[in-house]
C-alpha cells in the first residue's frame, strides 16, 4: 500500500515538473488586398497656331464693334444734320461754299491715294461721300453737299494720317484696320518701337490712358496717344472703353 501511494507520487511529480506545453502562434491573417484605381488624364499641348487664330478673330471683333459705333454715330449726325437743313430750308450755304468744301474734299482724297502704293483703307467711303455730296449739288441742296463734302475730307485727312504713320516702316503681316478703334489700356504696360518684346520701349502707359489702335500684327497692335506718340501694344493690355 506504502508502495502504491510511493508510485502515485512520483507520477505526479513527474508530471509537475514536466516543461509545459508551448502555445500556439496567433494566426496572421493577410491585410486584405486593396485595389488602387488609377485615372488617367490626358493634357493637350497649346497649339501655337489656333492661339494665333483666336487672337485675330478677338481683334477682328473689336473691329466689327467700332464699325458699327461708327455708322451708328453718323446715322445720329445725319438725322441732325437733316433736321437742321430742314428748318433753314436751303439756306445754310451759298453755292460757292458748297463747290469750295467739295474741291477741299477732292484735293484730300487725291491725297490719301497718293499717300500709299496701293489702294489704302477708306478711299472708298471717302469716294462714296463726295458722289452723295455731288449729288445734293446738282439738287441745288448746297448745305447738305457741304456737310457731306466736309465729312468726306475729315474722313481723308484721319486716313491719310495713318498711312503717313505707317510709312516710316512695315513690320510683315501687318493688318490695317477698316477705321481707327479707340483703346483703354487696362493695366500699366509698356508701348514698344516694333511688334515684339524684343523691341525697346518707346514709352510707359497708365492703367486708364486711352489709345487708337490703326493696325496689327499677330496679337500687337499699332497704336497712338492723344499727345501723337506711337508705337505697338499687346492686345491683353487693352480694352474697348
Amino acid at each position: 500500500m506504502r508502495s502504491s501511494f510511493l508510485v502515485l507520487a512520483a507520477a505526479l511529480l513527474g508530471s509537475a515538473c514536466s516543461p509545459a506545453k508551448p502555445a500556439s502562434a496567433p494566426r496572421r491573417v493577410a491585410p486584405k488586398a486593396t485595389r488602387v484605381v488609377r485615372d488617367t488624364l490626358t493634357v493637350k499641348a497649346k497649339d501655337p497656331e489656333a492661339e494665333r487664330r483666336v487672337a485675330r478673330l478677338e481683334l477682328r471683333l473689336l473691329e466689327k464693334q467700332a464699325q458699327v459705333e461708327d455708322l451708328q454715330a453718323r446715322l445720329e449726325e445725319t438725322r441732325a444734320e437733316v433736321v437742321r437743313a430742314m428748318a433753314k430750308l436751303r439756306t445754310g450755304a451759298s453755292r460757292a461754299e458748297a463747290a469750295s468744301g467739295m474741291a477741299e474734299a477732292e484735293v484730300a482724297l487725291q491725297s490719301l491715294k497718293s499717300s500709299a502704293a496701293q489702294q489704302p483703307p477708306g478711299a472708298a467711303q471717302v469716294t462714296t461721300l463726295m458722289r452723295q455730296s455731288a449729288a445734293e449739288f446738282d439738287r441745288e441742296n448746297y448745305g447738305g453737299a457741304l456737310y457731306l463734302a466736309s465729312q468726306a475730307k475729315a474722313l481723308a485727312s484721319s486716313y491719310g494720317g495713318r498711312v503717313v504713320e505707317s510709312r516710316g516702316g512695315t513690320p510683315p503681316g501687318e493688318t490695317a484696320f477698316a477705321l481707327p478703334i479707340r483703346l483703354r489700356v487696362a493695366s500699366r504696360g509698356n508701348v514698344r518701337e516694333g511688334p515684339g518684346t524684343g523691341f525697346a520701349v518707346a514709352f510707359a502707359v497708365e492703367s486708364g490712358t486711352v489709345l487708337t489702335a490703326v493696325s496689327y500684327v499677330d496679337e500687337w497692335l499699332r497704336v497712338s496717344d492723344a499727345g501723337g506718340r506711337s508705337g505697338w501694344i499687346f492686345r491683353t493690355l487693352v480694352s474697348r472703353p
